[in-house]
């Protein structure tokens, strides 16, 4: 079977967001996918705040803003099939849409994006909502990329993606297991902003300063890293206990990028430990995507930790680094309009393995 679809995917660096053309096709149970088209459409200043804050909106003002934003991705779509003639080829829009509110420990997780507002907007079929069911079901709702990890990139033991939050799956043939590492981008840009710079290209800042053995240290015991997966970060872990805790420090900005980098990728470090202890993998390749990946101090400092390990650290072509997420989005569209699983309860800690997503009929009967 054959399927063009778009996967939107917009990640808590609040950069923008990324789409994905992708043609994927399944033949007896293997899956394949080429990119035909890929943008990320940056947000403007307006945007950024209204998604940064929306976690202080009253209920009205964030169901406002939940259509208003369904509204805005419905256009940038649209922008998007304009822009490479995609006119009449696009079967159905998978959005992941913006992460809100992530409490799986009480049964809640929210996106931003209206699905029916992206349909209507379109004329296309679109799925949403799909870290809902599994949270329903008990699990942590995220990560949810490691369905399409597995169907993938079966040639990685493991896999790495350097966004707002850090998260590392291991394609284990008994079921995958991913959880959340730690903030990485969200607070990295934030420590940026206070030198004029949006981001820390190639790493250059942080390879500037030094480690503040107090901080890394203060960082490395924080009580999430000593609770077992499955377990999920909210966009808050960074913003609103590790930026503080830094900024509490009284270090100067370059001295923080390079205590922070460090503090990343032991974590890392620490992770591919333990997964591996657990079971070693053959073909021990971690391969590494997002925006993270372009910050080249920080990889060789992962690559350097790991190698202890015997495993590889692998970044791959541009193109794959900046939307493996959103080819991901798109192939859970596709699955959930087959009504296959699209979460593993493996990874996430669910009852059972779920179909997630909600679907929204834009096409006209």
């Amino acid at each position: 079977m054959f399927y063009r679809a778009i996967g939107l995917m917009s990640g808590s660096s609040l950069d923008g967001l990324d789409l994905v053309f992708a043609e994927l096709e399944e033949i007896g149970g293997e899956w394949s996918y080429q990119i035909g088209a890929s943008a990320c459409y940056a947000y403007d200043k307006e945007w950024t705040e209204r998604l940064r804050t929306a976690v202080n909106l009253s209920a009205y003002e964030y169901l406002l803003l939940h259509s208003a934003y369904g509204k805005y991705i419905g256009e940038q779509v649209n922008r998007f099939i304009e822009q490479f003639e995609l006119h009449h080829r696009v079967q159905i829009i998978a959005s992941h849409g913006h992460t809100s509110f992530h409490a799986p420990s009480i049964g809640m997780t929210a996106q931003l994006g209206d699905g029916a507002t992206i349909a209507a907007v379109t004329g296309i079929n679109v799925v949403s909502d799909l870290r809902a069911m599994d949270v329903a079901l008990g699990g942590q709702g995220a990560p949810i990329v490691p369905m399409g990890e597995k169907l993938l990139w079966t040639d990685y033991a493991y896999l790495l993606n350097i966004g707002g939050i850090a998260n590392i799956s291991a394609n284990r043939k008994d079921g995958p297991i991913a959880f959340d590492i730690c903030a990485a981008n969200r607070v990295l840009n934030l420590l940026c902003n206070e030198l004029g710079m949006e981001y820390d290209a190639g790493g250059l800042a942080a390879a500037s300063g030094n480690i503040n053995t107090e901080l890394l240290t203060a960082l490395n015991n924080l009580e999430y890293y000593q609770q077992k997966y499955p377990k999920s970060l909210a966009n808050n872990f960074g913003t609103d206990l590790v930026y503080p805790m830094i900024k509490n420090s009284s270090i100067s900005i370059v001295d923080a990028l390079r205590t922070y980098a460090e503090h990343i990728a032991m974590q890392v470090g620490y992770a591919i430990n333990l997964l591996h202890t657990e079971k070693p993998l053959p073909n021990s390749k971690l391969l590494i995507t997002g925006g993270g990946a372009h910050n080249n101090f920080l990889v060789k400092r992962i690559a350097t930790l790991i190698s202890g390990y015997g495993v590889e650290a692998i970044v791959p072509e541009q193109q794959l680094v900046d939307y493996k997420e959103a080819i991901v989005m798109a192939l859970l569209g596709v699955l959930r309009w087959r009504e296959e699983n699209t979460v593993l309860n493996s990874v996430t800690g669910a009852t059972r393995s779920s179909i997630g997503g909600a679907v929204w009929m834009g096409q006209d009967a």
